[in-house]
């Protein structure tokens, strides 16, 4: 087993040898590290080659045991020549950029790992010597890449053979001299292993070993004196790493020892700069640790690291250890006069005088910038001194004599001693800091004042974005001190300088408001949106931040109410609904929207409502689907989805409600307030509203499908109501289980408004629940009435269940105890002329039939009641006299006694009326039984003179 994972990391190793693709090589060399992590020492006496047969070993031959051996000795040759070749391909494809750092560092370990093994018991001086070669820059590399962990056993390995180096050094030497040279020839690799162990050391913080390591180093460097600087160097860098996490009491040591072994031999040593740059980093982390308690080792080192070498930086921070130490002005002053006699730069002379005043130093502070003119009269920089000396007695609050500087630059600027552009830019930058700090303090003259000061350095005419944001700044200080006029010309040149500035539209927004010029108001407010749509470039060369223009628009909105102008704060709120992001800020917008818009319609006549009308719709609508896309906002909590939608279904059906005249806004509304509830939690009262905006939705769509209208809006308005209905049943079963609905009627609607749309569709369906409708045993009279008119209304036709549902009707009301006369003549009345069209004389004998016992029935119940309504007597009474007459006119004699004896019958039962018809239908009638005699042969023809 062993053989086989050496004979694979071999095979690997030939294999990436002749690779060129980079891809591939990256993935070999990682199968290859992992493939030599998991060998080990025995992986090494198992490359051998396996006998021929299974043979014990007491019977193998000598000349078998001396194969074996040989075999041995050139499969661990063949390894060892294979990782020799595997290292110096990692070198030169690192040179080429094939490996990386890590890929090099890996495949150095496979190597190393590999000649390890190959070692033997006595090896010769030069495979140790390649061995501590190698397992110094195994190590090594690991550090270099972070992986210090990876390094140490390499670096064991190193120390090891540098004994084994050692000790074969001297059984071969011969006398003293030789000794000597055997032990100058191992310490310097035994120096290097050392200091690379205590590299690895500090990076995994074991800072006693990084001692020990490091001591053992600085005592050989008597006898290698050429290492000081390297070991100096080496200290330096375990000082920056440590200052570096914070550890302040590790850095300092290091750092003393990076100096103490830079002064060990002046001939080798790093030199005065990097011994003076070893000393202010040791001072800054006495400074930092803890200067009250370090002030003197602090002091006492960057002292030490002026005398070595003389830089600003240690000067400067001389001063800043002093400074937070408390020091007195006499010895600030000292410090300060140490660098005076040396040539040190404008910048660094101004940060001196800029920390001096930071920390309350303004006796040193402007007494050292007043000297540093003088020093630099003939650089264009000076200005920064100025600038710099304006910006601490605005500190100081000496903003009088602040005024003479800038009015001394001012004057400057026209006499040929103008300013760098960078040091007007900071220049403008303080006047406008200062203004914006009188403006919030409401010192608006004061803030004009230093506007003033920088429109000064501007020429007249030019064209400038940051001109545009002054003139507009400049405007709300006029605004504020009611000088209009003034505020008018700033906001003029600002449109010049910047006309597409959201913020230029916002200062014309603000004057129309304060002149009341609604209809620039409006303009303005237009504009702006447009603006916010598509952000241009402001004025600083930065896009506008995306809430920029909300912001505007919000305090557009907020300026109009204040100034009671309700028409120009709904265009801005408008605006502002269309560019919120946020939920809440949005919702608040709409309401505000609501409230203006309804009290702005209920002030209006009813020619000029619709148009507000609708935008109450759009403002609900957008509710609604902002509602809708408010899952994904994290800030907006289910509970504040639930009470916006309560908000908003309660306004929209209260507006369904208020504009009843007007069926379509109506039907709009409740759908709306039924779509927002489906955001609040089902409960009883929810749901009962949800049904009743459904039913009231579906109730307008067939009243509006009854107008005047096209065939297909007919049909879009019935089928419109047929998703209503649907919905409305699904939600009615639901609300059924909640608790006791008996006295409800939404059954007897929801089955009214049905018939009525699919009767009207012609829709085959109407058949089927119409079967459901006969089955119920409770079905009311009227319903019945009502859908046997619904069946005949136009463009329905179906007499035959409109038949039925009267018969039906005409049953019900038969079995009540006392039946109802009116309701009754009514059903009969509508079921005869149903059954028996006026004006026709060729019936079926069927028909007549039918008709006749609709007419005993009535005559049945007018006999029974007084109440039977004497029109409706009245009205039976002609239909059954003329259908008389009708077979009368046909010849049919009998069958017209029939029916005029039925008319006479009903006659009888008249009140008032019947002296009006008795006269007339007697003769009538007598004719008509003279003309049946006849007919019959009962008598004889009158003889003729």
């Amino acid at each position: 087993m062993a053989g086989a994972r050496l004979a694979a990391v071999e095979g690997l190793v030939r294999e990436l040898l002749s690779e060129e693709a980079p891809s591939r090589i990256a993935a070999l060399t990682e199968e290859l590290f992992q493939a030599a992590r998991s060998i080990s020492e025995e992986d090494g006496s198992a490359a051998e080659v396996e006998p021929p047969g299974p043979m014990p070993p007491s019977s193998l031959p000598e000349e078998m045991g001396v194969t074996r051996a040989s075999h041995h000795t050139a499969a661990l040759a063949r390894v060892e020549e294979g990782a020799i070749s595997l290292w110096n391909w990692a070198v030169t494809k690192h040179m080429g950029s094939v490996v990386n750092d890590e890929q090099r560092a890996k495949l150095r370990f496979v190597a190393c790992r590999l000649v390890c093994l190959c070692e033997g018991s006595d090896p010769l001086e030069g495979t140790i010597r390649r061995q501590i070669l190698m397992s110094m820059k195994t190590g090594k590399g690991w550090i270099d890449i972070g992986k210090a962990d990876l390094a140490d056993g390499f670096l064991e390995i190193a120390m090891s053979s540098i004994e084994k180096l050692y000790a074969k050094l001297l059984k071969g030497s011969d006398g003293e001299a030789d000794i000597d040279v055997h032990k100058a020839d191992v310490e310097k690799n035994l120096f290097k292993v050392l200091s690379y162990q205590a590299e690895s050391a500090v990076a995994q913080g074991d800072f006693q070993k990084a001692v020990m390591c490091v001591q053992r180093c600085k005592d050989m460097l008597m006898k290698l004196p050429k290492e000081t600087c390297y070991l100096s160097i080496l200290c330096y860098n375990f000082g920056v790493e440590t200052y570096e996490w914070k550890r302040y009491e590790q850095s300092s040591f290091w750092l003393s020892q990076s100096y103490d072994i830079g002064k060990m031999d002046m001939k080798y040593c790093v030199g005065k700069e990097m011994q003076a740059k070893v000393l202010r980093l040791l001072a800054t982390t006495y400074f930092e640790w803890d200067c009250n308690l370090y002030l003197d080792k602090a002091l006492k080192a960057i002292s030490l690291a002026n005398q070595e070498n003389l830089h600003p930086a240690g000067f400067f921070l001389k001063v800043k250890i002093l400074l937070k130490s408390g020091a007195s002005d006499e010895d600030i002053n000292s410090a300060v006069a140490e660098f005076l006699h040396h040539e040190m730069s404008l910048d660094f002379c101004l940060n001196t005088a800029k920390l001096l005043l930071e920390h309350g130093r303004e006796s040193v502070g402007f007494d050292f910038l007043k000297s540093v003119p003088e020093r630099f009269e003939s650089s264009p920089d000076l200005g920064k001194i100025t600038l710099l000396h304006i910006e601490f007695l605005l500190h100081n609050k000496r903003e009088l004599l602040a005024k003479q500087k800038v009015e001394e630059i001012i004057i400057g600027h026209y006499t040929g001693k103008q300013l760098l552009p960078e040091a007007l830019n900071r220049l403008h930058i303080i006047l406008w800091d200062r203004a914006a700090k009188h403006y919030e303090a409401k010192s608006y003259s004061e803030a004009l004042h230093w506007y003033n000061y920088s429109v000064s350095f501007y020429t007249p005419g030019q064209i400038d974005q940051n001109l545009a944001k002054l003139q507009r700044n400049m405007a709300s200080c006029y605004l504020h001190l009611k000088q209009v006029d003034k505020a008018k010309e700033a906001v003029k040149e600002a449109e010049r300088c910047d006309p597409n500035s959201i913020f230029t539209k916002f200062s014309v927004y603000k004057i129309a408001v304060m002149e009341k010029d609604t209809d620039k108001a409006v303009e303005a407010v237009i504009e702006m949106g447009k603006l916010a749509e598509k952000p241009s470039q402001h004025e600083d060369k930065l896009r506008v931040d995306e809430n920029t223009g909300t912001n505007l628009l919000s305090l557009a909105a907020q300026i109009a109410l204040e100034n009671e102008q309700q028409v120009v704060a709904i265009k801005a709120l408008e605006y502002l609904s269309e560019h919120l992001q946020d939920c809440q800020q949005l919702f608040a917008a709409l309401k505000c929207l609501v409230r203006l818009t309804l009290s702005k319609v209920m002030a209006e006549n009813e020619e000029k409502r619709d148009e507000d009308i609708n935008s109450m719709l759009t403002y609900l609508t957008l509710a609604h689907k902002r509602l809708a896309a408010s899952f994904t906002e994290e800030k907006f909590t289910g509970d504040m989805r639930i009470f916006e939608a309560h908000w908003f279904r309660k306004v929209a059906w209260n507006l369904a409600v208020q504009f009843g005249g007007c069926p379509e806004k109506m039907r709009d509304f409740f759908l709306l307030s039924f779509k927002l509830s489906q955001f609040c939690p089902s409960d009883k009262a929810v749901l009962i509203a949800q049904k009743t905006c459904l039913l009231m939705a579906a109730a307008v769509d067939l009243e509006m499908g009854r107008q005047e209208v096209t065939p297909s809006e007919q049909t879009e308005l019935l089928t419109q109501a047929l998703q209503h209905l649907q919905a409305c049943k699904e939600i009615w079963k639901v609300l059924k289980l909640t608790g006791d609905f008996v006295k409800d009627p939404t059954d007897t609607l929801l089955l009214l408004y049905e018939f009525e749309a699919r009767s009207k569709l012609n829709d085959p369906k109407l058949y089927n629940l119409m079967e459901s409708v006969w089955e119920q045993p409770q079905i009311e009279v009227k319903t019945l009435e009502i859908i046997a008119s619904l069946a005949m209304e136009s463009p329905a036709r179906y007499p035959v269940l409109c038949k039925k549902a009267l018969k039906s009707a005409l049953n019900l009301l038969r079995k009540q105890t006392v039946i109802d006369a009116v309701k009754f003549s009514k059903c009969l009345h509508s079921l005869i002329n149903l059954s028996l069209p006026t004006g026709l004389t060729d019936l079926d004998a069927c028909v007549l039939q039918e008709v006749w016992d609709y007419f005993e029935d009535a005559l049945s119940v007018v006999n029974s009641t007084d109440a039977y309504p004497e029109m409706e007597i009245l009205w039976l009474m002609t239909r059954a006299w003329n259908t008389g007459i009708f077979q009368y006119t046909a010849g049919k004699y009998k069958e017209a006694e029939q029916w005029c004896g039925l008319g006479m019958r009903f006659l009888n039962h008249l009140g008032s009326l019947k002296k009006s018809y008795e006269g007339h239908m007697i003769g009538l009638y007598s004719e008509v039984l003279d003309k049946l005699d006849r007919a019959k042969g009962f008598l004889p023809n009158e003889e003729e003179e």
